[in-house]
């Protein structure tokens, strides 16, 4: 995309943070123009108040910028004591399903992205869309269903809630990583499926959702049958299949380039792969030097930030202790918790 002055214009590039608060060199990062997005985790986190406090002093900065997390719900969810403690995907769809309450899915996506909203974040990077239930090592219980009609169903209730509380929707991870055992963190996984094969199952509920997302996740996973490299680094995934064939309009967000799956280039032939290949914004985590080594290579070769990431910014007017005093907060809470005791 065109660059541009205004704060409309996004750095390409999302990192982390080591700390529960800001310091001088991460306001010095915070402030590079490559520098367009920030995703907090656990050793980020103390209290409700303290990430609020650390979100104001981010986008105080910067405005340009999209805060985000993995508050996905079950074994991933980042920020925790006053949070509610979300179920997993697949908690949440047995019990949907076996209650023939489906309509429950758009209340947990509410909730979990109007506790977010209200303490500033603007994206959680959910909902999974993988197809899985146990045969992935890293997925699982993190997906809804290995059925992809019923997890179509369930993922379109939990993205509409949380299109109500203002925050646009991150599927991941494309086209479909629960069709392997290997976890893309320490392995690079491939997956010899055809592209007919994965038609049939995987990419079903990213093509039936796509109108729905504000933004995709890519996959670190090769499928030879389809290209010969990452998806991530994939035009042919990317540019072809995702923009081109499935006519997909919203943001393409590389998976973390730090995890085993992206390879063993440099970080910053990593992120320009990513960037040349179509992707918006490049995801760089708990590594500074590769987070330099990023800066360095936009710099050099005259990566121009984007507009179109501003879609990402959640405007949503959510005061906390409002919101927690719901009526809506706590009949969603109860029924969360008597999830727990079935």
């Amino acid at each position: 995309m065109q660059e541009t002055n205004s704060l409309n214009s996004f750095g390409r590039l999302m990192t982390s943070l080591e700390g529960t608060s800001l310091t001088h060199e991460n306001k010095k990062l915070i402030l590079n123009k490559h520098v367009g997005g920030i995703i907090l985790f656990s050793r980020n986190f103390e209290s409700q108040k303290q990430i609020q406090s650390l979100c104001s002093d981010i986008k105080s900065i910067k405005q340009n910028i999209i805060i985000a997390v993995d508050q996905e719900g079950g074994r991933v969810q980042r920020f925790k004591n006053e949070f509610t403690a979300l179920p997993s995907m697949q908690e949440l769809g047995d019990y949907t399903l076996e209650k023939n309450k489906l309509e429950f899915c758009h209340e947990v996506g509410w909730l979990m992205a109007s506790e977010l909203a209200a303490s500033g974040i603007d994206i959680s990077f959910a909902p999974v869309l993988d197809l899985d239930r146990e045969t992935s090592s890293i997925i699982g219980n993190r997906a809804f269903s290995n059925d992809p009609n019923l997890l179509i169903q369930l993922a379109r209730k939990f993205i509409n809630g949380m299109n109500e509380a203002g925050m646009q929707a991150t599927g991941k991870h494309f086209p479909g990583h629960g069709g392997i055992f290997e976890d893309s963190h320490i392995s690079e996984p491939i997956d010899t499926r055809s592209y007919n094969q994965l038609l049939e199952l995987d990419l079903k509920p990213f093509i039936e959702l796509k109108d729905n997302l504000g933004a995709l996740m890519t996959a670190h996973i090769t499928f030879p049958n389809i290209d010969s490299i990452c998806v991530s680094y994939s035009d042919v995934w990317i540019k072809e299949i995702l923009r081109e064939k499935l006519a997909f309009q919203g943001i393409v967000f590389s998976d973390d380039l730090s995890m085993k799956g992206a390879g063993d280039y440099s970080m910053g032939e990593k992120a320009i792969k990513s960037i040349e290949a179509g992707c918006d914004m490049v995801l760089v985590c708990n590594d500074y030097d590769g987070t330099m080594d990023v800066v360095n290579a936009f710099e050099k070769n005259d990566v121009r930030t984007s507009i179109k990431i501003k879609v990402l910014q959640n405007f949503a007017n959510l005061d906390w202790n409002d919101l927690e005093n719901k009526d809506r907060v706590k009949d969603i809470k109860n029924v969360i918790k008597e999830m727990g005791r079935t």
